[in-house]
């Protein structure tokens, strides 16, 4: 069943500060990223080199600085672009799980990566990429609310496509950082799935049939009203008193 967030809480003023807020962290997110590669540019020094290398100490670094280290333009449009929109949208859904899951997709993906990854110089946010997306869609399958749904169904018309990155099939990208994100992003959406539900709108039906349930409750086994004979022992007992 497809329940619908009570529009009060969704048009509310929280709601709209909180989307808002969403889109400046991703905005400041995108913004690191980018800065990072004009200095990239700028340096005679090919930052590249401190991507992740997996399986070597030295590489463990690159859990870290990978994320913000592009080997060209396109390479960085083509992460940032839905980063900055994923970002947005996890953010406001799920403001709470976002804080954990939005950690552990990028330390969690690098880290996997570094364990299994061939041996390479990964770099890229494609990895938070992958984690974010797989967050958004599969939290929107497990909730089952209107717009968690939504949001899942775009996810999937839009960048469906990038499924095929996770199949080491284009040896020139790192299929190994986009699984690790994938695996990280499903992962976080499972453990927090109860998280972050909004309020539900319900209908007049749905308070009667609660109102008759509880009305069920007073009702013992044999069908008879369950209730509390009164022993007329207590003299503080309201009593009815004959009419005149």
């Amino acid at each position: 069943m497809i329940e619908i967030p009570d529009p009060r809480y969704t048009s509310s003023a929280r709601a709209q500060a909180n989307f808002v807020l969403a889109v400046q962290l991703s905005f400041v997110l995108v913004l690191g990223i980018s800065v990072a590669y004009v200095i990239d540019v700028i340096l005679p020094h090919d930052l590249l080199a401190w991507g992740l290398s997996p399986r070597e100490p030295a590489g463990l670094l690159g859990v870290v600085t990978a994320p913000f280290l592009h080997a060209s333009l396109g390479h960085l449009l083509s992460n940032t672009v839905p980063l900055f929109v994923g970002f947005s949208l996890m953010f406001y859904l799920f403001p709470n799980a976002s804080a954990r899951a939005a950690l552990i997709i990028y330390l969690g993906s690098g880290l996997l990566a570094w364990l299994f990854a061939r041996q390479a110089i990964h770099v890229g946010a494609s990895g938070m990429v992958y984690g974010v997306l797989a967050f958004l869609f599969v939290s929107g399958l497990l909730r089952r609310d209107l717009r968690s749904l939504g949001v899942s169904l775009m996810v999937a018309f839009v960048y469906g496509s990038i499924v095929w990155g996770v199949l080491p099939f284009d040896t020139g990208m790192s299929w190994e950082l986009h699984l690790a994100g994938t695996l990280m992003g499903a992962g976080c959406a499972v453990v927090y799935r109860h998280w972050d539900r909004p309020p539900m709108k319900r209908y007049e039906w749905e308070l009667e049939q609660a109102t008759g349930e509880d009305d069920l409750n007073l009702f013992d086994g044999a069908g008879e009203v369950d209730r509390e004979e009164p022993t007329g022992d207590d003299d503080n007992e309201s009593r009815v008193l004959p009419r005149d």
